[in-house]
């Protein structure tokens, strides 16, 4: 129930569309009513002696009708009938199709927004497939609860008001009628009671396929490089049996679960035949009337058996609705404070204190960090791998928060600040350049959304990427396909540096940028480098020493310690971490690469 309460926000702006979805309900369930009378009139008054049922004598033209006349009569009202019901339900089918999909695509669009609000903590925990399977299958859950409530509500209309007809018919067929209502509950109690943990277990390894097919389509070039298309498929295909044996294991409930609903309607409906047929022979019913008694007890029984039906599916919607609720539920670790300010340009002034911070099932990842970066200089951070470094610039924007200290942007403590007015302070270009699949245009407007082709091409121009784009054969309107795999890696790492030139943040972090690319690339990338670092505090990720000499600040990361801090010059006069790091890729002969560790000064 509570969780069918929170889909109402879903539907309040479609109540218009719900109102008239119940009103159809209503006149669906009326004109079911009408269904059997047609063929009664043929039975009792045409072809028998019988007159014609009191309301129909007061019709014009009915009072005392030719036998000719109620046969057209009774034809045309059969038709009448017929078109009535399956105009309503197609006018309903429409109405329901609207409702539902607006609800699902609300719901998802929530469900994506807040998936995007999440931390890269919990993106790291959870696997990206199963916040697919999520967003794409479990949102339309959403609209489960509304789908069974109108069957539901047409069902128990339908049922009142034919129960009613048959009781002023004989009463004793209609109590008779209600025998199978018992071991209908009953068989709906076990149903729901039994199946709900295997609804479960069936919903998680459906979630993990899917995430076996997004993980191997994203690392599909690792895949192909190493031969390794037999070793997925046969993955998939044991994640995907083991699956399958339990949608079948629970379909065989299901069915059994169906085949006693219908064994009970069965036996109901025989029971009331039999009984039937002996008013008939007593002389207590027409034969007419039987019928109409047997067509509602059969459309009594429907409702019934839709009603079962329905409450035993409902159970895997709320399971489904459930797993999307609680994904919704979900509290992001970044978010604003409750007075978050709002900053404007930043200077770039940047102070570390003390900061510690560690990944789960990861103890001191960093570790007292301390240092302070003045407004327009550059931080390069070196250190061997797994030191920390992109740990370290991963907290300025807040992809993560420290566990203890305090990181100042201007002097404001940055989680004061509004996580999108501090991320519109700070240009990312990564070791690894993300691109989106559009058009080069589109994803150097990702900088800044509303910037003019000319403010486009002026940044292209500045991350020497112009001349290039001018040759490809759409030039700026070439769509460079999934993550940009129709450009080089230098190509792309361009297009990231224009990106970041356009959004024009007074703080600059590079990891690694040209880590992957040949010498001459990484030239032209660093010579745009160089001018967009012009008037931004810029932190620089390296491994090569050579990229940073000329840095105003180079921080010395081991093992999640700031072990030295300051100019190049300086720290090679210290001759500790950072000189025996510079030495080991200038030296003609490097160590083994089982060398003892250096030491730490």
């Amino acid at each position: 129930m509570r969780y069918f309460l929170r889909t109402f926000p879903y539907l309040r702006p479609y109540w218009r569309l719900a109102v008239l979805s119940g009103s159809l309900t209503i006149l669906i369930s009326l004109a079911g009513l009408l269904a059997p009378w047609p063929l009664t009139i043929l039975i009792d008054s045409v072809l028998g002696n019988h007159p014609l049922p009191a309301a129909l004598r007061l019709v014009p033209g009915l009072a005392a009708p030719t036998r000719h006349t109620l046969l057209m009569v009774a034809v045309l009202a059969g038709v009448g009938v017929i078109l009535l019901q399956n105009g309503l339900r197609v006018l309903d089918g429409y109405v329901q199709a609207r409702l539902g999909q607006g609800m699902i695509l609300d719901f998802r669009a929530d469900l994506f927004q807040h998936a995007q609000r999440l931390s890269l903590a919990f993106h790291d925990r959870r696997r990206s497939g199963q916040l697919i399977f999520a967003i794409n299958n479990e949102a339309g859950a959403v609209v489960g609860p509304f789908e069974t409530v109108q069957p539901l509500a047409q069902s128990v209309l339908t049922l009142g008001g034919m129960f009613w007809i048959v009781m002023r018919m004989d009463v004793q067929l209609a109590l008779l009628s209600l025998t199978v209502v018992p071991l209908l509950y009953y068989s709906v109690g076990y149903y729901i009671n039994h199946v709900e943990s295997r609804l479960r277990e069936v919903r998680k390894m459906e979630r993990d396929t899917l995430s076996i097919i997004h993980e191997a389509i994203s690392m599909l070039r690792v895949i192909v490089a190493f031969g390794r298309e037999p070793h997925e498929h046969q993955r998939f295909q044991r994640q995907g049996e083991q699956a399958t044996e339990a949608r079948v294991r629970l379909t065989v409930r299901q069915a059994l679960f169906n085949l006693a609903v219908s064994l009970t309607i069965a036996a109901g409906t025989a029971l009331v035949l039999g009984f039937g047929a002996y008013r008939v022979l007593e002389g207590r019913l027409t034969t007419g009337q039987l019928l109409v008694v047997m067509s509602y007890i059969g459309l009594i029984y429907k409702p019934l058996e839709t009603i079962s039906y329905t409450i035993g599916s409902l159970q895997e919607r709320f399971i489904s609705l459930q797993a999307a609720f609680q994904l919704l539920d979900t509290e992001p670790e970044i978010k604003d404070a409750p007075n978050a300010r709002q900053i404007q340009r930043a200077q770039g002034h940047i102070r570390f204190e003390a900061v510690y911070f560690e990944y789960e099932g990861r103890a001191e990842t960093l570790k007292n960090i301390s240092f302070e970066a003045r407004p327009g200089q550059v931080v390069a951070v070196v250190g061997q791998t797994g030191a920390g470094k992109t740990t370290l610039v991963s907290l300025l924007p807040r992809f993560y928060d420290p566990r203890q200290g305090r990181i100042y942007l201007d002097g404001h403590d940055i989680q004061e600040l509004a996580v999108k007015s501090l991320r519109e302070q700070i240009s990312l270009v990564l070791q690894e350049p993300l691109l989106f699949s559009g058009t080069i245009t589109e994803n150097i407007r990702y900088g800044r959304l509303e910037a003019s082709m000319e403010e486009i091409i002026a940044a292209a121009k500045a991350a020497n990427a112009h001349d290039f784009i001018m040759r490809l054969p759409q030039q700026y309107e070439t769509a460079i396909g999934e993550r940009g795999t129709q450009l080089s890696g230098g190509e792309r790492q361009r297009i990231s540096v224009a990106r970041a030139f356009l959004k024009n943040a007074p703080v600059l972090i590079l990891d690694e940028p040209t880590s992957a690319v040949d010498s001459k690339t990484e030239a032209v990338i660093l010579n745009a480098l160089d001018r967009l670092m012009i008037g931004r505090t810029t932190f620089m990720i390296a491994h090569r020493l050579s990229t940073v000499y000329h840095a105003d600040l180079i921080l010395v990361l081991h093992q999640g310690e700031l072990v030295e801090q300051g100019a190049h010059d300086e720290l090679m006069r210290h001759n500790g971490l950072y000189k025996q790091l510079h030495d080991m890729q200038t030296s003609p002969e490097r160590p083994p690469t089982n060398a003892a560790p250096v030491a730490m000064t």
